[in-house]
């Protein structure tokens, strides 16, 4: 068949370790064979970070900004072992964080689903999105060690000149501080981000934070998506039946765990970094979970939920034989193949993200599947297919639906 051709190129992220492996079979396999692909390319691999002192992660934001639609691969944030096992010249940040705060967006974080994987939560029945602010917070927070006794107080000078103080805490010895911030335009973004996918997919919207704790930065928070709700889109969700509400996050947590799911459910930085993670879980797999980066400009970067998959990787580099779940990473291609299709008007590439989202759920459903999967599924007499097994079935289907 005639290849589908391309008018703007898509910001192509690379990454690290066994993800890294699957983004180029995922390419030779389900992508060049079928579309003349047009991509910018970026080398976020650790090594490449390191050797352009992270300039690359950078200049793939600003790219992003530019054609509006990116896909990336997983990639390490490294810590104390990987700065020795790389010889790093420093600890860089979290390239997922540079990139979210260059884009000031919000992640919304949704689950794959597929008939035999069951959700361990047996009361939900649709899925459960979860939109993540991605600016801010501990992810920009500048800390220290307290080597003993002393005074630490928070310290706000205006441009006049003005102080502002607050004790933070007297120290009788040794001890930590940290300061975070956010800004109300951020917080804004973040809202209004939030309701117009609520209205766009038809989904009710939840939000929650500790305002009862922390009573002004979470409180913020809680202002402004009030009024912003009020303001702008009161009459839509109405119009549409669909509902905003507010609750505590511990209040939100033990409803989320009782509902049915069909919702969006809206959280801080470091809140809706932890709750897709539990989410995602108890859907199955963070395997199966799709993580789109939204900003209020219109651009779009598409990534799978998880991780680098490091132990499968160092199995690969022994030789060993692995099965690596691929799925979300498919996903995030055919996302970003669909939005660039949308934004281009290019029906063929819509059509084929589509049918490469069916062929795998059909590989899955089939019986066939990688062995995370295959542990925890419904199906009896499933194959286990190892990493590049279950990219080809999905080849061989997506063939026949093309």
């Amino acid at each position: 068949m005639e290849k589908i051709q391309m008018e703007q190129p898509i910001v192509e992220m690379d990454g690290d370790e066994m993800t890294r492996v699957i983004w180029q079979i995922i390419k030779d396999q389900l992508i060049l064979p079928f579309i003349d692909l047009k991509t910018e390319y970026y080398d976020l691999g650790l090594e490449n970070r390191d050797k352009t002192d992270d300039q690359v992660t950078i200049d793939a934001a600003e790219a992003t900004k530019k054609y509006r639609v990116a896909v990336k691969c997983a990639t390490i944030t490294p810590n104390r072992a990987r700065l020795e096992e790389y010889q790093l010249k420093k600890l860089y940040k979290s390239p997922n964080a540079t990139i979210r705060a260059a884009l000031d967006g919000t992640v919304f974080r949704g689950p794959i689903l597929v008939k035999g994987i069951e959700p361990y939560v047996r009361t939900w029945k649709k899925p459960i999105m979860l939109a993540r602010h991605a600016y801010g917070d501990i992810y920009k927070a500048m800390e220290m060690k307290v080597g003993g006794a002393g005074k630490a107080e928070l310290v706000y000078t205006e441009n006049s000149g003005i102080e502002h103080r607050r004790l933070i805490y007297d120290f009788q010895g040794a001890g930590i501080i940290q300061g975070m911030h956010n800004t109300n335009k951020s917080i804004e973004n973040f809202a209004r981000t939030c309701f117009s996918y609520a209205l766009s997919e038809k989904m009710d919207l939840w939000f929650s934070t500790k305002d009862t704790i922390s009573k002004t930065y979470d409180g913020t928070f809680k202002e402004i998506f009030q009024n912003i709700y009020d303001k702008e889109f009161r009459a839509q969700f109405e119009e549409q039946g669909i509902t905003y509400f507010y609750t505590l996050i511990d209040d939100a947590v033990a409803r989320v765990i009782r509902s049915e799911g069909g919702f969006v459910w809206a959280l801080k930085n470091y809140d809706g970094d932890v709750m897709s993670d539990m989410v995602s879980t108890a859907f199955g797999s963070l395997a199966m979970m799709t993580s789109t980066l939204v900003s209020p400009k219109g651009c779009y970067e598409y990534e799978a939920a998880h991780g680098t998959v490091q132990r499968h990787y160092y199995k690969y580099l022994n030789g060993e034989k692995t099965s690596t779940n691929s799925v979300a990473t498919i996903f995030a291609w055919s996302g970003a193949l669909r939005k660039r299709g949308e934004l281009d008007r290019i029906d063929a590439l819509c059509h084929f993200a589509d049918m490469l989202e069916k062929a795998t759920k059909d590989v899955i459903e089939s019986g066939r599947m990688t062995g995370d999967l295959a542990a925890i599924t419904t199906l009896e007499n499933v194959q286990k297919l190892d990493t590049e097994e279950f990219i080809l079935a999905i080849r061989e289907e997506l063939e026949q639906l093309l």
